[in-house]
């Protein structure tokens, strides 16, 4: 199961620009895999915090996209997490996975809708 933190501040959302990994080149939010034993909630805290450095409170539980990647011979469930940043300041932790960040609305996003990472683009589609 993937796991993706939807971190939002003043209506925008924080996202990265993917590398080295699937998706790469495209917008996403912060997120990875569940761990075993591990809350969706506490794979998005974590998530983020290895990502961009934040520290941030999960809220709800969004929904969830169903997201075929034949192209790379994978098949995730993605868990859409809600996450208010409560200390730190986002910033790229791991440049082996991301090139950049950004916070951006979610009609911002929409505008971008090819640029954006399957899981993403499918959620906003809702």
């Amino acid at each position: 199961m993937g796991v993706a933190a939807v971190v939002a501040q003043r209506g925008r959302w924080l996202v990265l620009r993917r590398s080295g990994a699937h998706g790469a080149g495209t917008w996403g939010l912060p997120g990875g895999h569940q761990e075993f034993g591990e809350s969706p909630e506490r794979t998005a805290v974590r998530e983020t915090a290895e990502e961009t450095g934040l520290t941030v409170v999960a809220t709800a539980r969004l929904g969830f996209t169903d997201d075929p990647m034949p192209e790379e011979g994978r098949h995730y469930v993605t868990l859409f997490v809600a996450c208010t940043p409560v200390a730190g300041t986002a910033r790229i932790a791991e440049p082996d996975k991301a090139t950049d960040l950004a916070w951006l609305t979610p009609d911002e996003l929409r505008g971008r809708r090819t640029e954006l990472f399957a899981p993403l683009r499918r959620f906003l589609d809702g």
